[in-house]
């Protein structure tokens, strides 16, 4: 199992999505959704984000050597042109790739 989602009442009232990983520590947690169906609709939003989003380090002490790791890990290749840690899409890596 990769991990789950939980929705929980938000202490200021809604609700919060929490994202948890297989073990069942905390990952991440939501924004407050005003209703259910808004946090349903939220954990959609999460798991396309989570799926396709690309990595951007905003930290101050950007390590680029762990970063380059990541996006090679998530293109298969080098984080040349087209990667996701220079801002391109996965299908921008496919078709740079394609053309060489």
């Amino acid at each position: 199992m990769a991990g789950y989602f939980e929705l929980v009442d938000a202490p200021d009232g809604g609700y919060r999505i929490r994202m948890m990983d297989a073990a069942g520590d905390l990952m991440a947690v939501s924004v407050t959704f005003p209703t259910k169906r808004a946090a349903v609709a939220g954990i959609a939003q999460a798991r396309e984000i989570a799926g396709t989003g690309l990595i951007r380090d905003r930290s101050g002490d950007s390590q680029s050597a762990v970063m380059a790791s990541l996006a090679k890990r998530r293109t298969g290749g080098g984080a040349g042109r087209g990667s996701s840690l220079t801002g391109g899409t996965l299908a921008a890596t496919k078709r740079t790739r394609a053309h060489h």
